[in-house]
């Protein structure tokens, strides 16, 4: 029987790609990723393929790529897939995966400028990558990543200026997972991705904010959080002048006593209902 004669109800219909509040879920780079997308102005991770697609078989993971590109084929065959890229289908995992599929085909030297929506029939990040494997990611100060090996003319040297110009400072945390010290202007902020669901770690913010324990230090204080891709990032005011290094401890410290908060069972005091209040009006949702 030929095509022609098919019924109208043998023609499936692809369906957009189903929101996703937690779309790294489920992976232990969930943080990382979450950093990457949301409070990490330049840096770059490499990830290993599952099974090759085409030729590729290693991939680099970065922030953003020049003119907002999803994702790169460099010259050298490398691809680069960006996090912070404007597209979106509802589900970050699978426009990423969709860019490193892309990216993986295209010719060496050539950008992946746009893309189609992703769908329900496009894989997903956990499908691609071992769901188990860590992320290491790499701050840069700047974007010379973007770069390689090749040179730039004076245009494009022009545009890799103006673009290290904006960039945030950013030092990442050593001893606690996906925290950043950043540097806005005058004012410095140590920002920290939770890895538990933001209904949960609001409620732990709020235990520790009711009795006092919230404040990275006792001069550093909590300022409020926002929430991202299902994750809470809770915000510290810190203070410029220190070495960035120095609140490594101070975050250790607060990690733990977030994870005891968290471990609370009982239901919320009036007090910790109302600090909780408190969070959630100072709280805005990324994605």
């Amino acid at each position: 029987m030929g095509k022609a004669s098919r019924r109208k109800g043998d023609t499936k219909k692809t369906r957009p790609a189903p929101f996703a509040r937690r779309p790294f879920e489920g992976m232990e780079s969930e943080t990382d990723l979450v950093a990457m997308r949301e409070i990490v102005p330049a840096a770059t991770a490499t990830v290993t393929l599952r099974e090759p697609v085409a030729d590729v078989s290693t991939a680099t993971l970065v922030t953003v790529l020049p003119l907002a590109w999803p994702g790169l084929r460099r010259a050298d065959g490398e691809v680069l897939a960006g996090l912070q890229s404007g597209t979106s289908s509802g589900d970050a995992s699978r426009d990423l995966a969709q860019v490193l599929l892309a990216a993986a085909e295209t010719e060496p030297g050539s950008p992946v400028a746009t893309l189609p929506l992703a769908t329900e029939d496009t894989p997903r990040l956990q499908d691609l990558l071992d769901p188990s494997a860590p992320l290491d990611i790499t701050v840069h100060e700047g974007f010379d990543f973007w770069v390689g090996d090749g040179d730039l003319d004076e245009e494009g040297r022009e545009s890799l200026q103006r673009a290290n110009d904006s960039a945030i400072p950013t030092v990442k945390l050593d001893g606690v997972r996906s925290a950043y010290w950043c540097l806005i202007g005058d004012r410095a902020y140590v920002r920290q991705v939770l890895p538990d669901d933001e209904d949960a770690a609001t409620d732990a913010l709020a235990r520790l904010h009711a009795r006092g324990e919230s404040a990275l230090t006792d001069t550093h204080r909590l300022l409020g959080a926002f929430r991202a891709c299902g994750l809470l990032i809770p915000v510290w005011e810190v203070d410029p002048e220190a070495d960035p290094a120095s609140f490594s401890d101070p975050a250790q410290q607060m990690q733990q006593r977030y994870a005891e908060a968290l471990a609370g069972s009982t239901p919320l005091s009036a007090d910790e209902r109302r600090a909780r209040s408190g969070l959630l009006s100072r709280q805005i949702t990324l994605r």
